[in-house]
């Protein structure tokens, strides 16, 4: 039997909810395979955040005080960003995604001073937008894992379009900024340019943007994998095509199962209403757009009209 041993995990989420939450979720998953692994002796679990930030971070952690948190000084006196900021929820607009994103290389400096005062690092985990965390790792022979939050379809589409994106990009510009075409690797799929990140299609721009985007891509593909908060019979083809492009994928989810238990109340009317749809072996379509969506009330309309005359039954969620 192998000796019992001690690892220490550094979490690094980016700021913001949709990317915090499930991170937080993993670092209460490796808690609880340590409780059933009987090779591992202890883990300490560190996460790494900002001043306002923290809050929501330790509220969140609550439940799992064995998780230390760490506050790094958010830089200051960002060109556009207000003051103050620490989160994209609070950004006035979200074509400041960019600069903040940017901003968080400011960070690296405090990062890894604080890296160098913490017991031996087994492994981090960080989230992909915060790319820069692949030179502190490097720097500290840390192996670093990847973590983007969505799933591996997302992951899978978007890594066959970028590879054949010299062919796609062939086509007329108008069309294929507006036309659904085909996934190369997945001829079941189409898509449009549009569904894609500002520059990360475009061969020519130059912007912040797409700066941004090959630097994180540059970063995932140095990593030692990726963790995916997914479960592999859901979305196999798609694990499987990932993994196929020479990076380990680990799916570690549905992750909001490590959330403890609500006290039992009533269900509301939405979860009778969903009962009576599963019972009836008719599925629903989920739509949820996250708290940094900008939807005219125009589009909002336009997305109503076209769910009511496709005859889906749907739940909304424009906001959380």
């Amino acid at each position: 039997m192998a000796e019992p041993t001690h690892h220490h995990v550094v979490l690094f989420p980016y700021m913001s909810k949709g990317h915090t939450i499930p991170l937080l979720q993993f670092g209460r998953l490796l808690l609880r395979h340590h409780r059933r692994e009987p090779t591992i002796s202890s883990i300490t679990v560190t996460v790494f955040t900002t001043p306002k930030n923290q809050p929501f971070v330790s509220e969140f952690l609550s439940d799992t005080p064995e998780i230390k948190v760490i506050s790094l000084p958010f830089p200051e006196n960002i060109s556009g960003i207000p003051p103050g900021v620490e989160s994209t929820e609070k950004l006035p607009f979200m074509s400041l995604y960019a600069p903040f994103t940017r901003a968080t290389k400011l960070l690296q400096p405090f990062f890894e001073e604080t890296l160098k005062k913490l017991p031996q690092v087994s492994f981090m985990v960080s989230d992909g937008f915060l790319w820069w965390t692949s030179e502190s790792a490097a720097k500290f022979k840390i192996p670093r894992l990847v973590f983007f939050g969505m799933n591996s379809y997302a992951s899978a589409v978007s890594i066959s379009v970028y590879k054949h994106k010299h062919k796609l990009i062939t086509e007329p510009a108008t069309e294929f900024n507006t036309e659904p075409f085909t996934v190369p690797d997945f001829p079941w799929i189409q898509v449009k340019k549009s569904d894609f990140d500002h520059g990360a299609l475009d061969q020519d721009k130059q912007d912040q943007m797409h700066e941004l985007f090959n630097d994180q891509i540059m970063a995932a593909t140095t990593s030692h994998g990726f963790l995916v908060n997914s479960f592999y019979e859901l979305e196999s083809a798609f694990v499987d095509y990932n993994n196929s492009h020479g990076k380990n994928v680990w799916c570690v989810g549905p992750l909001c199962l490590t959330d403890p238990p609500k006290p039992k109340s009533p269900k509301p009317a939405w979860i009778h209403w969903l009962d009576r749809k599963r019972e009836e072996g008719r599925p629903v379509l989920y739509v949820a757009f996250g708290t940094q969506a900008e939807l005219s009330d125009k589009q909002i309309m336009e997305l109503a009209l076209a769910l009511e005359d496709s005859k889906v039954r749907t739940i909304h969620q424009l906001y959380n």
